[in-house]
């Protein structure tokens, strides 16, 4: 018996399209067999036409006009790769508009305007599957829209760019500086020429978005995401991690919180300090992971390959096989699901610990004042190690859980002190309890509690 054949128009053939395509052509049969249809190349789109792919396609295929592509009858799902925010999001929408499915690795459009796109699905009664824009071929999206639907989630932890995660990871492993770490991270092809993006934080903020939006029913875009990037993060800084028995890490945490007025989300991308013990910790080189707290689960680790060609198509090829199942069916998959509308916070509202390096002068009084001045703040300090250095000194501060304002607060009274030189680094400490940090010839440690005067 002949089966039904379901034509797909492919958005871009850089190194994820181009996989696709190979994907699709490579294992038609075998797609034919999971499916119950054959998947047929309808049309790829490019930019230029006499550019190499690495696929043999038909030349007939491949067309510059992605916008008559998409809305050709003879289509019934449309794949983009091609990446941005426009034309991608035209065409997206044009697609859904004419009655397609869309399968789509953008982030990057979907962390900024992700309720047009699923208001477009919606209204089309078609399907919009994003699995690719979040940690590569790590299946994320699917078990937190799908899997933990009956679940309440409560926290995710993410690293989820791999650039950041190799150069932190040769940061730790070699002592190397971060430019020269970045320097090696672009010579093996982890980095791009322009690295901004990633290092700066801005592809984890989008990716951020994304998973607080699925886990917390909020609507979370890329602007609410607070985001800072891993270019200050020193060597200094990952050896004081070592001595507490941390490594540092660029993570996206996305935590459903209570307040008085009822359930909120916060979502912030910035460089951490977590216990050699957590799970995230052992993540080494370009590799992603993402770490998830539910009520019922538990926690639960998603660990892979989170950037490249064929572990994105992979991905891709996932969404496009369900997505033509439902086609078959003649049924719309799981949407997006924004029930609860929770507030937003900005990262003042967010609580975790610090790990704050103050150069000072030697002088009897000054730990002391310091001490104060987060009292004052209603910051707790867990420990405090003093090193002397001549005329100077150094005071290595972790607190306790505090609200990110306050610590920003007593950060700038710390500044404004005489006999404070500077405050040489600030950075979170996450992930549950680091071990005790080594002892230090010359130094010495205490104990000092918020709120004692």
């Amino acid at each position: 018996m002949s089966r039904p054949t379901l034509r797909v128009a492919l958005l871009g053939c850089g190194n994820v399209g181009s996989d696709v395509a190979r994907i699709m052509l490579r294992d038609a049969d075998e797609l034919e067999q999971r499916i119950g249809a054959r998947l047929e190349l309808a049309g790829v789109a490019v930019r230029r036409l006499d550019r190499d792919r690495g696929v043999d396609l038909d030349p007939a295929l491949v067309t510059t006009d992605a916008a008559a592509l998409v809305t050709r009858d003879d289509v019934d799902i449309v794949v983009e790769v091609i990446g941005g925010i426009e034309p991608a999001r035209e065409l997206i929408l044009s697609a859904l508009a004419s009655g397609k499915s869309v399968v789509t690795a953008n982030k990057a459009l979907l962390a900024e305007d992700g309720e047009t796109l699923a208001d477009a699905a919606a209204a089309a009664d078609r399907d919009l599957y994003f699995e690719a824009a979040v940690a590569g071929a790590i299946p994320i999206v699917r078990p937190l829209r799908d899997s933990l639907a009956g679940d309440h989630v409560h926290r995710v932890l993410g690293i989820v760019n791999g650039t950041t995660n190799y150069v932190l990871d040769a940061m730790t492993t070699t002592g190397a500086g971060f430019s020269d770490a970045l320097d090696k991270a672009q010579e093996l092809g982890y980095a791009e020429a322009d690295p901004t993006a990633d290092v700066e934080g801005f592809d984890a903020a989008a990716k951020a978005a994304i998973l607080a939006s699925l886990a917390f029913h909020t609507r979370v875009t890329s602007a609410d995401v607070y985001r800072e990037g891993i270019t200050e993060v020193s060597a200094t800084d990952v050896r004081a991690a070592a001595e507490m028995g941390c490594v540092v890490k660029l993570l996206a945490i996305c935590e459903r919180l209570d307040t008085p007025s009822g359930s909120a989300v916060s979502a912030r991308v910035h460089p951490v300090m977590i216990p050699d013990s957590h799970p995230l910790a052992s993540v080494r080189e370009a590799y992603n992971a993402v770490f998830v707290e539910s009520e019922s689960a538990g926690q639960l680790m998603f660990y892979g390959p989170g950037a490249g060609g064929p572990p994105s198509a992979s991905a891709v090829m996932g969404d496009l096989m369900g997505v033509a199942r439902h086609r078959l069916l003649g049924v719309r998959g799981p949407a997006e699901s924004m029930h609860a509308r929770a507030e937003v916070l900005d990262i003042g509202r967010a609580r975790t610990r610090f790990h704050i390096s103050i150069d000072v002068d030697d002088k009897p009084g000054v730990l002391a004042t310091v001490a104060h001045a987060f009292a004052e703040h209603d910051v707790s300090i867990k420990t405090v190690r003093q090193e002397g250095r001549g005329d100077d000194a150094q005071l290595v501060v972790v607190t306790h859980e505090a609200e990110d304002a306050s610590l920003s607060t007593t950060v700038r009274e710390l500044r404004d002190l005489a006999m404070v030189r500077d405050v040489s680094s600030v950075m979170r400490v996450e992930g549950g309890a680091a071990r005790r940090e080594r002892g230090t010839s010359g130094s010495t440690s205490a104990t000092i509690r918020g709120g004692s005067r």
